[in-house]
């Protein structure tokens, strides 16, 4: 056993001192300086955009940054341990992209973005390690250490499926969970709409019939203050026919020596007293009716015998 992975550990780095030999450091220098230069350039327009749009954009530059290097990679370094350092760095720039998008919504929407960018974080990771079961035999792991130094166990390609299959259970799970969270913030939403609905409806009867009392209630003030204003205006006018009679009869020569009383009730002039002959209750009678405003003239007085 131990001469297999020894065997297995010398071919690993014969096939890693093969690709070294390939290695276009001079192509790389000048394609990582550029993805550089890219990435200042589309920071500095990112200034332009405010709160989180601008925390997105400068996200984004570091994706483009990160794809950059490695298809640089790629293209002239092209070493298993280069590659997988590549793809990480790769992930690890979308995953925090995705979190910044996910600030723009709120309370589950939120919660459910985020752990899809964690999945798709997973499933990358998951991917990545180009290269890292060269010179392995079938069902054979290897330790061997990351581009920064950590120990890493290398996977043979027969396990890969399972990995894959593990990622996709949890993105399915992921989408179940979230689905489900949907239709509960639906359901929520819809009962939250009702009960909106029902004390608008509510609070538009309530006011409706406070608005009817108090036009009835204004109604019944202003006929109640009409009636006062009328009955007012009647007295007055009572008054004034009672004192008009009074003075037309003390001005008469025939009346003015009469004792007759004078009452008026909503233009009805009621007169009543003693007087020394029929002559002069009819002329009394007469006075009156010739007052303005006097709609009646009822006669009580008596002729002294």
């Amino acid at each position: 056993m131990k001469k297999i992975v020894l065997l297995t550990l010398a071919t690993a780095a014969s096939a890693s001192f093969a690709f070294a030999q390939n290695m276009d450091t001079a192509g790389y220098k000048q394609a990582h300086n550029k993805a550089e230069s890219d990435y200042k350039a589309a920071k500095k327009a990112c200034k332009s955009l405010k709160d989180n749009a601008q925390d997105v954009c400068e996200e984004e530059a570091k994706v483009a940054r990160a794809k950059a290097e490695r298809e640089a990679v790629a293209q002239y370094k092209n070493t298993p341990r280069d590659l997988e350092k590549a793809d990480r760095k790769l992930a690890d720039a979308e995953y925090e992209l995705a979190k910044e998008r996910c600030d723009d919504l709120s309370g589950d929407a939120k919660d459910s973005c985020q752990n899809q960018a964690r999945t798709a974080k997973a499933n990358a990771l998951a991917s990545t390690g180009t290269g890292t079961t060269m010179g392995t035999t079938a069902g054979t792991s290897v330790a061997g250490t990351t581009g920064d130094g950590r120990t890493a166990v290398l996977v043979p390609n027969a396990d890969r499926g399972t990995v894959a299959n593990n990622a996709a259970d949890v993105r399915d799970r992921t989408a179940a969970a979230a689905d489900r969270m949907g239709d509960k913030t639906a359901a929520a939403a819809d009962r939250l709409g009702d009960k909106t609905a029902n004390a608008a409806a509510n609070a538009k009867e309530k006011t409706s019939e406070l608005a009817q009392t108090t036009r009835e209630k204004t109604s019944n003030l202003a006929g109640t203050a009409q009636d006062k204003s009328a009955d007012a205006s009647a007295a007055m006018s009572d008054t004034m026919i009672t004192a008009k009679v009074k003075a037309d009869m003390a001005a008469d020569k025939t009346a003015k020596a009469m004792d007759v009383h004078v009452e008026t009730q909503k233009g009805v002039v009621m007169l009543s007293g003693f007087v020394e002959s029929k002559a002069e209750a009819d002329r009394a009678v007469q006075l009156a009716r010739g007052v303005k405003g006097v709609t009646d003239v009822k006669s009580s007085i008596q002729v002294k015998k």
